[in-house]
């Protein structure tokens, strides 16, 4: 009579187990299903590395996952990898030994100081000195790290002498400058502090975390309607974004897209602004000028050595800089520097030669410098802005063609046509070459706020593209031109910075170290004038980086 109901009992147990063993199956294999689709999601690129076992996928930031940040997730091969990682090592950047170092606590230019090491010793053109620097708080003690940013020379101002010096950061609050003493006279040395290191510190979280602190935007047009929308390297994933990663180059760069158009409707490109509020309070006090922005610090005693005309023998300095200025021109340390001060010099220069200037503003100066002093270079108008470009300029007596183009995206010029956005990598593959043929680049400015991986990644491209075309005609000139110093105040140090445009620098020279081009330091040409710094230099200045690219061209 219970026999049933016992049976029933043990049957509805087995029942609820089996439920319980298929609950958890079905869940094992949900979870399995939902971490596989999550790894396709989020490691696309890595079914390439797999397939070609030479190629390595950078770690994914946490900012992928709300970003379209192409550039933290490169396929990159094996040498690419190992380059980058050196570069990056390379490029750090000692500095405060945490985040919460109070104003008062932070490197101060006026209680700071220098000395020049044995300064009453009869000196030499060829000699070296040393200067020791000191750097102090606001309240008078020692520092005990190092990471400030200095920047140093030597001058005769009534001989328009100068030259850069070469900087050793001690890492215990002390530097030691060295110069090596290149004319005859009274020369003065001269130590500024561009930014302390507190505020160094300010600005690589700046560019780590705020790379859209400059934004861009574009005109998208059909018809009668017409949306604008912002364009970066990295933009939020909360909304549809257009992608116009180039095909070639693989330069990544999206716009959100439009409502109403399609995203092939976009018809420029423009900076859209600057974000503000980018910093604390307590950070701001790190950014004031006259205070803690390129301040001179002083010398602590003569801040001048009497140099005399017998050259010394040389002592093998490990630090020779690039050149020299002397009654305002530049003296290069290469053999073959020329003086071209009359139009003719130039004209002869060039003549049957096609000249392509690519990248920002600064090398667009040359354009405006050569066509401005050369009668017979006259500019044709192509409809396109002056500030934008692109441009050009011809002789045809003596068959000569200037031709300026403005590198791609990121760039904050005013409005360029999306038809006009060109890469300078894939510019440079559309060169034939030869002996005729000269190429000059530059490419800095525009890339100061993003992270420097975003750098390399254009300069491995245009590298790329400069050893095809000297592979192809190795009696190309190919000129890369530095980054320049400018004026910096509070605002435009937290996007021109010169100590951006110094790492930056410092990857270019690396990257182009070793090929058959000219690095025209234009840091140090720049540097080493007496005119205040900026960032479109005075046309004495332009007209010394021309010497040198010039010279470079027509040796003989």
């Amino acid at each position: 009579m219970w026999k049933r109901p016992m049976e029933m009992r043990r049957s509805y147990i087995k029942f609820q187990i089996f439920s319980v063993i298929l609950t958890v199956l079905a869940i094992l294999v949900l979870v399995n299903n939902i971490s596989q689709i999550e790894h396709l999601y989020q490691s696309t690129d890595l079914i390439l590395s797999q397939a070609a076992p030479d190629h390595l996928e950078q770690p994914n930031s946490p900012a992928t996952k709300e970003f379209f940040c192409d550039y933290q997730r490169q396929v990159l091969t094996r040498s690419e990898h190992e380059e980058q990682e050196s570069l990056l090592q390379s490029l750090e950047w000692p500095g405060p030994p945490h985040r919460k170092i109070t104003f008062l606590k932070s490197s101060d230019a006026a209680h700071s100081c220098f000395v020049i090491l044995n300064s009453q010793k009869t000196f030499a053109v060829g000699d070296v000195i040393e200067v020791l620097v000191r750097v102090q708080d606001f309240e008078g003690r020692p520092k005990k790290y190092g990471g400030d940013y200095l920047q140093a020379r030597i001058h005769t101002p009534s001989l328009k002498a100068g030259a850069v010096g070469k900087v050793v950061d001690h890492q215990n609050g002390f530097y030691t400058v060295f110069f090596i003493l290149l004319w005859p006279g009274n020369v003065t040395v001269s130590v500024v502090l561009v930014h302390p290191s507190e505020g160094i510190q300010v600005l690589q979280r700046l560019r780590e975390e705020k790379p859209d602190r400059v934004y861009f935007k574009s005109l998208f047009r059909s018809g009668g309607t017409a949306e604008t929308k912002m364009c970066n390297v990295c933009l939020s994933r909360k909304l549809p974004v257009c992608n116009y990663t180039d095909l070639q180059t693989g330069e990544p760069w999206f716009c959100y897209k439009p409502g109403k158009l399609s995203c092939s409707n976009r018809i420029n490109h423009a900076k859209g602004g600057y974000l503000k509020n980018l910093l604390t309070f307590e950070e701001s006090l790190l950014f004031q000028s006259g205070i803690n922005i390129k301040v001179p610090i002083l010398a602590s005693g003569p801040d001048t050595v009497v140099v005399h005309p017998r050259r010394m023998k040389d002592k093998g300095s490990k630090f020779v800089p690039s050149g020299y200025y002397y009654h305002d021109n530049w003296i290069s340390s290469r053999s073959y520097m020329r003086q071209f001060n009359k139009p003719e010099d130039i004209t002869n220069c060039l003549q049957g030669k096609v000249v392509h200037l690519f990248g920002d503003s600064t090398i667009r100066q040359w354009f405006e410098y050569l066509t401005g002093f050369v009668p017979g270079l006259r500019t044709f108008d192509l409809g396109s802005p002056k500030n934008v470009g692109p441009l050009l300029a011809i002789d045809v007596e003596h068959n000569i063609m200037l031709k300026y183009r403005c590198h791609g995206p990121p760039i904050r010029f005013s409005t360029v046509s999306s038809h006009e956005l060109r890469y300078i990598a894939n510019e440079v593959d559309g060169i034939v070459g030869g002996q005729n043929t000269v190429v000059a680049i530059t490419i800095w400015s525009h890339f100061s706020t993003f992270p420097l991986v975003v750098y390399i990644r254009r300069m491995r491209n245009i590298r790329a593209a400069v050893l095809r075309l000297l592979e192809r005609s190795p009696d190309t000139s190919v000129i890369v031109r530095s980054a320049n110093v400018q004026e910096l105040g509070p605002e435009v140090s937290l996007f021109n910075s010169d100590w951006f445009s110094l790492q930056l620098d410092m990857v270019m020279r690396s990257m182009f170290a070793g090929l058959n081009v000219l690095v025209l330091d234009a840091w140090e040409i720049s540097l080493a004038h007496y005119l205040p710094h900026a960032l479109h230099p005075k046309p004495i200045i332009v007209k010394n980086q021309i010497d040198e690219f010039l010279s470079f061209v027509c040796p003989n």
